[in-house]
């Protein structure tokens, strides 16, 4: 009797096996890309507050030259005719390595002259957050800052006043550590302000005080300005006046912040807020 040759299988996968594994594949795809997306910005937000730390340094450094921190805004244009409008971010760029930049700049005229109009649309890394999701590293022309001086706050519903100069940085006035008070530790001189048309880091409207909680938006957008806002989820990088950084969740209390925006309000509701910020 004639054996009976074997047919051999076809090699490969059979519609069934491809279909599963592509499914597996798809599955394994959807749990990691989150978990991508989240170590992305992480690593963002670290970028985020090592600009801030530098910032920070650099005001202790321009404090330890001149006595005292730079003015948040000198000569606003809308209270002084011809002001020149400087921001305190123009004041630092000898202290985060920006010397030529800084020597290009004439002073004596205001920040929007043309003279200045070369310098002022240079792009400074560290004044632009790397989550900020913008189409130009250009406001208006101008190089941005995702970063803005805190003028004080007016919180709303526990302030009475729309707009308070109870922080560090004001207009035509420049504070000491001496007169922080409430302690440097205690006290933020600038806050992440992303996305606001005068985040400009030559613009001395680049100051802002904050009414409502960090990253809140409110429902009448007639009522939106410039605030403690970041694309962080959870909250906010800021810059304390003794040199440090730290991320300040968007839960914290209203009280709190109130009095880490104070440079001398007197207030005891900041005390132990910085280990509950990192």
């Amino acid at each position: 009797m004639p054996l009976r040759r074997a047919v051999p299988r076809p090699s490969g996968f059979s519609l069934v096996e491809l279909l599963v594994t592509i499914t597996i594949i798809g599955v394994l795809m959807s749990l990691l890309l989150p978990a991508v997306q989240a170590a992305r910005e992480a690593a963002r937000r670290v970028g985020c507050v090592n600009n801030l730390h530098q910032i920070s340094v650099a005001l202790q450094v321009y404090h330890t030259a001149n006595k005292s921190f730079p003015p948040g805004c000198l000569e606003p244009a809308f209270r002084t005719a011809n002001g020149r409008q400087f921001a305190w971010a123009a004041f630092l760029l000898p202290h985060i390595e920006q010397m030529g930049l800084n020597d290009s700049i004439d002073f004596t005229k205001p920040s929007y002259a043309s003279a200045n109009a070369p310098a002022a649309a240079q792009v400074i890394s560290v004044y632009l957050c790397p989550s900020t999701r913008r189409s130009s590293p250009l406001v208006q022309g101008r190089g941005a800052s995702d970063y803005g001086g805190l003028f004080g706050e007016a919180i709303q519903p526990l302030s009475s006043s729309w707009v308070a100069e109870n922080g560090v940085m004001i207009y035509d006035r420049a504070f000491s550590i001496k007169d922080i008070r409430d302690g440097t530790s205690y006290t933020i001189v600038v806050s992440e302000d992303a996305g606001w048309t005068d985040g400009q880091w030559i613009n001395g409207l680049n100051i802002f005080d904050q009414k409502y909680g960090i990253n809140v938006i409110p429902s009448n957008p007639r009522l939106l300005e410039n605030e403690m806002r970041s694309d962080h989820p959870g909250g906010v990088n800021c810059a304390f006046c003794d040199g440090s950084a730290r991320f300040l969740s968007q839960f914290t209390d209203l009280k709190t912040l109130k009095a880490l925006i104070t440079r001398a309000g007197g207030e005891d509701e900041h005390l132990g807020i910085l280990s509950r910020a990192q």
